[in-house]
C-alpha cells in the first residue's frame, strides 16, 4: 500500500465474501467493562477549531474518553478482564485462554495479550486478534470455538483500543469520532440452545484503503530506522458509511434467515458504535425499532473493540439481558471486515 494518500472511491458489499456458520452449547458467564476517568466533551475541542454542534448532527458523540499519559491498551483491557472475572465469580486459575480484540496494542510485538496475562497474573495462552473495528467480534466467534471443541472451558475474551493515540487532532472529520474504552466477556459451556444460533463474518481487502493506519512492513525504514512515519489512521468516510449500509443490510437478513427469526424476535440490537448516522439509517432501512438498539456512542464515541463488549456490559447492569433473549450483535470496520450474528442468552 502506498504511503500516499489514496484517492477516495466507492466499493459495494459482497456478499459471497462472507462466511455463515452457528456456535451453540456456549454461554456467556461474566461480563466487565472499563473507560478513562477524562471526559472530553465537544466543548473542549473548540480550542482545535472543532465546532460542537456539527460533531453532534454528523456523529452522535456528546463527549469521548481519552486515556492518560501511561494507560495504554493492556492496561484498559486489563482493567475491563479484572472486572469480568470478579462479576462472574470464578477462579482465575480455572482462566485457559485470553483473546484480545485490538488494532491499537501497546506494541507490535508482543501481543498485548500477553501483557494483560500478566497484569491480570493468569496462567493461560494469549494473543492478539486484528480485525480493526470488527475484532472484538471476531474474537468471540474464536473464542466460542474454542469452547465448543473442547480446546478452552474459560476463555477471556476481550475488545479493547486507544484511539486517541492513532487518530490525527487536526483531522476534524475523524479525531471527534473517536474514543478510548474495553469491555470484556468469560465464556463457557452452555445450554445446546444457547450461544451463536447464526452469525455470518468476512473481509474485504479490495477497500482496504478506505480504512488504515499507515506504517508497518510495507514501509522502508526511514533516517531514524523506524516503521511508522505515518503513524495517524486515515478513513473515508462517506464511502464506508455507505459500504456499512449495505453490508448491514444483507447480513443482518442473512442470520435471521439462517436462524429463522423475524425482527420481533429480536429483544436487543447492538451495533457497533461507529456513528450514529450509520446506526439509524441501517436501523432504519432494515426496519428495527430504534428502541431496540443499545447505544452509548454520545458518552464515549467510537471505542472501535471495544464498543460492542461496552455495550453488553451496560446492557446486562441494566437488566435488558435475560435468559433466552436474542441479541442481535454487528461489527465492522477496517479491512473491510464485518461479523453479525444473533446470540441467544
Amino acid at each position: 500500500m502506498s504511503s500516499q494518500a489514496p484517492i477516495p472511491r466507492e466499493i459495494s458489499y459482497t456478499a459471497q465474501r462472507s462466511r455463515k456458520g452457528c456456535i451453540t452449547g456456549v454461554k456467556i458467564v461474566g461480563l466487565g467493562s472499563w473507560v478513562p476517568e477524562q471526559r472530553v466533551r465537544n466543548e473542549d475541542l473548540a480550542a482545535l477549531g472543532y465546532d460542537a454542534d456539527w460533531i453532534v448532527k454528523r456523529t452522535g458523540v456528546l463527549e469521548r474518553r481519552h486515556a492518560p499519559p501511561g494507560i495504554a491498551t493492556s492496561d484498559m483491557a486489563a482493567e475491563a478482564g479484572r472486572r469480568c472475572i470478579a462479576r462472574a465469580g470464578v477462579d482465575p486459575a480455572d482462566i485457559d485462554l485470553i483473546l484480545l480484540g485490538t488494532y491499537t496494542p501497546d506494541f507490535t510485538m508482543p501481543a498485548a495479550a500477553a501483557l494483560v496475562q500478566e497484569k491480570l497474573g493468569l496462567c493461560a495462552p494469549a494473543m492478539d486478534i486484528q480485525a480493526a473495528c470488527t475484532s472484538f467480534m471476531y474474537a468471540l466467534i474464536t473464542g466460542m470455538q474454542y469452547v465448543a471443541a473442547g480446546g478452552a472451558q474459560l476463555p477471556l475474551v476481550i475488545g479493547a483500543d486507544c484511539n486517541s493515540r492513532v487518530c490525527n487532532p487536526a483531522d476534524v472529520k475523524t479525531y471527534p469520532i473517536f474514543g478510548d474504552g474495553a469491555g470484556a466477556v468469560l465464556l463457557a459451556r452452555g445450554d445446546a440452545d444457547q450461544g451463536l444460533i447464526a452469525f455470518s463474518y468476512g473481509s474485504d481487502g479490495s477497500g482496504c484503503d478506505l480504512l488504515y493506519r499507515p506504517g508497518g512492513s510495507h514501509l522502508a525504514p526511514g533516517p531514524a530506522e523506524t516503521l511508522n512515519g505515518y503513524p495517524f489512521l486515515f478513513m473515508d468516510g462517506r464511502p464506508v458509511f455507505k459500504w456499512a449500509i449495505r453490508m448491514l443490510r444483507q447480513t443482518v437478513h442473512d442470520v435471521m434467515e439462517a436462524a429463522g427469526v423475524t425482527l420481533s424476535d429480536i429483544s436487543l440490537v447492538v451495533l457497533h458504535q461507529a456513528n450514529i448516522r450509520i446506526i439509524h439509517a441501517a436501523a432504519d432501512d432494515i426496519g428495527i425499532p430504534r428502541e431496540k438498539l443499545y447505544n452509548n456512542l454520545d458518552r464515549y464515541g467510537n471505542t472501535s473493540s471495544g464498543s460492542i463488549p461496552l455495550c453488553l456490559d451496560e446492557a446486562h447492569f441494566e437488566g435488558r439481558l435475560q435468559r433466552g433473549d436474542l441479541v442481535l450483535l454487528s461489527g465492522f470496520g477496517g479491512g473491510l471486515s464485518w461479523a453479525t450474528g444473533i446470540f441467544r442468552w
